[in-house]
């Protein structure tokens, strides 16, 4: 591999895994501000309103982290990736061009709205920025997954006569079928780690003795969405989405499962090493024709295996690509046993007393940020070798003559920059749970009474 591309592959790497770890926290808090706020209005009780500013202020610092972090990635298709701009953008630029005018504006005027405004709004207004920042938050993923669906699955486009790919149906762009199950089964993961992270939060407040009454709420709101979340993530979403990825990319299924030989009646690997070498699973543990069953609802289905496939498109890494997705559903199943559990000891009236599955809950919280990375990988090491899939090649994509060494440069570069800006996101929402709920309820309080007088 030409050390540039390799250079500027881990460049993008880097970049787009350091900043997801910030939306996928916006995009699944969105609802839950809502519900939150939803609650304040129906039960007319302040604390859920307090409980709905402190969310909101976690959402603003990972949201302000985002766009910082989002911002070098779309320069990033010039600098890096310029001959696959050159030949896409006629496409791809009208989603990306909608996320920023449209969902990216929409979530930031209200949330400024939100946050700065309940003094001056009446409950129920200030109830409809909370919907409106929810559906900018989502609105703008739709817009940046439809984009790489389109990668995925292209649809809608035609050849130029220069080789530039060209938008022929506006409609079939943004109605990917492939969009609409990566979309459902991306914001569910959202959601699953919004949900996480509040339970967490909560049940740190609950065994600190701080916050109490709040940190009640947060793990009986965390711990209700993050069991529906998960139960989402695998069914229907999840499985639909692996169906797509058998119907239109096997070779990908093959790689994911590390199934080197096709086979009626496919197994399951439960646990076991790839090797690519001598084309075998290591020490498997295996659910024999669960793979077909799971694929094609039928126990004796084929499965085509990497042998049925030219090397030359086989994904680039294999072992990586099978490891990520094996991460990904094995600690979705871990999700669902917890709040499973979670659940009914809440609706027995244990929960908030079981320290241990309190301390269940507090560790859990990196878990969805590695599960969410873990997918995603799954989905771009998957398509590879394409960039675009079935299309161009991404040895074709990238920008000759942008040197390795300055996209070296660069990289360390973005690698101090984000560190930095690592540290100060821990700091600034360390402060933020240390102040709690209450500290907003208290400062905010004050200013409705004084709007109210005038």
């Amino acid at each position: 591999m030409d050390s540039a591309l390799l250079v500027d592959r881990l460049h993008f790497a880097f970049t787009v895994t350091f900043h997801y770890l910030f939306p996928q926290l916006t995009m699944g808090l969105a609802p839950l501000i809502v519900v939150l706020k939803s609650l304040a209005i129906w039960k007319k009780d302040e604390n859920y309103n307090a409980a709905a500013r402190f969310w909101a202020k976690i959402f603003g610092i990972n949201f302000v982290l985002g766009v910082v972090t989002g911002i070098p990635m779309e320069f990033q298709f010039g600098t890096n990736w310029s001959h696959f701009s050159r030949l896409a953008g006629g496409v791809i630029g009208q989603t990306l061009a909608m996320e920023g005018m449209f969902a990216f504006f929409l979530e930031s005027a209200f949330l400024g709205l939100f946050l700065y405004g309940e003094k001056r709004l009446c409950q129920r207004a200030h109830w409809a920025t909370a919907v409106a920042v929810f559906l900018g938050s989502w609105l703008s993923g739709y817009f940046i997954i439809a984009t790489d669906a389109w990668m995925q699955h292209p649809v809608g486009y035609m050849r130029a006569a220069d080789g530039s790919f060209q938008l022929t149906s506006f409609w079939q762009l943004v109605l990917n079928p492939w969009a609409g199950w990566q979309y459902a089964h991306n914001m569910s993961g959202a959601v699953v780690t919004g949900s996480f992270v509040m339970a967490s939060i909560g049940a740190f407040y609950l065994l600190s003795r701080k916050h109490v009454e709040h940190g009640r709420m947060f793990v009986r709101v965390g711990v209700i969405a993050a069991c529906i979340a998960c139960i989402f993530q695998l069914f229907p979403t999840g499985d639909q989405q692996g169906r797509m990825v058998a119907n239109h990319q096997p070779v990908t299924l093959a790689g994911m499962e590390a199934l080197f030989q096709g086979q009626p009646g496919a197994p399951l690997v439960i646990i076991g090493q790839p090797n690519v070498q001598e084309r075998r699973i290591d020490n498997p543990i295996i659910l024999p024709k669960m793979l077909s069953f799971l694929t094609y609802r039928r126990w004796n289905a084929n499965v085509q295996g990497l042998d049925q496939f030219p090397q030359e498109v086989w994904p680039e890494n294999i072992p990586l690509l099978y490891y990520s997705y094996h991460i990904m559903v094995g600690l979705g199943t871990i999700f669902i046993a917890v709040m499973v559990i979670s659940v009914l000891l809440l609706w027995r009236r244990k929960l908030y007393d079981s320290r241990a599955m309190l301390w269940v809950l507090l560790l859990s919280l990196p878990f969805p940020y590695i599960a969410n990375t873990a997918g995603w990988m799954t989905a771009e090491i998957g398509r590879q070798p394409w960039l675009i899939y079935g299309l161009m090649m991404t040895r074709e994509g990238y920008s000759p003559r942008v040197s390795a060494g300055n996209g070296l440069f660069t990289l360390l570069g973005f690698m101090g920059m984000y560190t930095v800006l690592g540290i100060l996101f821990l700091f600034l929402v360390r402060r933020e749970i240390e102040q709690g709920p209450v500290w907003l309820a208290e400062k905010v309080e004050p200013l409705r009474r004084v709007a109210a007088a005038d």
